[in-house]
């Protein structure tokens, strides 16, 4: 099968390459999926460059890359229940940039077989975008800020929170995507604001100042956002893509009641529970529609991955790049 691999540390431009591997042998707890699609996402990036914890590190030779995707289950191994050939299935594991991966059982999630693969590659990224509109904790009426508003995650974010009715604030550098559409009721353009960013959330809320902020950026901008928050807000530490640091006074916490805290995927180190069925069918539910919009930057296939990567880190505002493997129909 091919397969996108790597055999050693380094920057995805470099270190990886389309090889012929053999189709994975399954052990006893494991499934063959035959993939159907497979994103590129930043955090793929990280796991090549060596920058996940002890637990999540490559292994050489031809480590394949992607951590997430989706694909019709082909085999099962004997100590498998409760999964059978045929069934659709998306996982946060290893090796999914593959014509074939071998995935534990328990790191499967069910899909009905009409989730659209575009969004079964990233579910994982529903599900975390999920997860921060219910750790914000808001109610209808409420502001939420969101930063680095055209990326896949922070688009999410903004439907989920729209469907509850929260008033959400998307900062960009530059407006790529029409936010508007999916239900922002701001957009500020940082590349273009004329005063500071306080004084324009302070405008938008008409002095109410922020319920809620889930930041994928840091830097200055997430200090200001903090400083502007209402009384017992919520600040969600999603991401870090500025290099910057922002800075805060104890004060600035202390007398505004407001809770700081990070949120990681809720499946990084472990799998899903099987209790978890319950909220992950509602979240297939709610994103299936073509209402609820993913953008994409291109489909690929294997062979193209020095592109599909160069759009990734170059032009990530275009829209999620993902792999195409083979056809749901298959």
């Amino acid at each position: 099968m091919k397969a996108i691999v790597f055999d050693k540390v380094g920057s995805p431009r470099e270190v990886l390459r389309l090889a012929e591997v053999p189709i994975p042998d399954i052990k006893d707890n494991e499934v063959l999926i035959r993939m159907v699609s497979a994103p590129i996402s930043p955090g793929d990036f990280l796991f090549i460059e060596n920058l996940y914890p002890e637990s999540k590190r490559p292994v050489f030779p031809q480590q394949t890359g992607g951590n997430h995707g989706a694909g019709i289950v082909q085999e099962v191994g004997k100590d498998v229940a409760g999964t059978e050939p045929g069934a659709y299935v998306a996982f946060s594991y290893y090796n999914s940039w593959a014509e074939y991966a071998a995935v534990p059982a328990e790191w499967l999630m069910p899909l009905p077989r009409i989730f659209p693969p575009e969004k079964a590659a990233q579910f994982f990224n529903l599900i975390t975008a999920w997860d921060l509109v219910e750790a914000a904790q808001l109610k209808p009426g409420d502001w939420l800020a969101v930063t680095a508003g055209n990326s896949t995650v922070s688009t999410m974010v903004l439907q989920f929170a729209k469907a509850r009715g929260v008033n959400v604030i998307s900062f960009v550098r530059r407006a790529y995507l029409d936010l508007n559409d999916l239900g922002a009721a701001e957009v500020v353009e940082l590349s273009s604001l004329a005063g500071s960013v306080g004084d324009r959330v302070a405008e938008i809320t008409a002095g109410m100042g922020l319920n809620a902020l889930i930041d994928n950026v840091g830097g200055p901008v997430t200090g200001e956002l903090i400083r502007h928050m209402a009384f017992g807000g919520q600040v969600i530490i999603n991401g870090g893509m500025s290099p910057d640091r922002f800075e805060l006074h104890n004060f600035d916490v202390l007398l505004s009641g407001i809770e700081i805290r990070s949120h990681v995927y809720r499946y990084f180190f472990t799998p899903p529970h099987p209790n978890d069925g319950q909220i992950l069918r509602r979240i297939a539910e709610a994103t299936a529609s073509p209402d609820f919009k993913v953008a994409v930057g291109g489909m690929n296939r294997l062979e193209d991955f020095e592109r599909a990567v160069a759009e990734t880190l170059d032009r990530p505002e275009r829209g999620k790049q993902f792999f195409e493997l083979c056809g749901l129909e298959y």
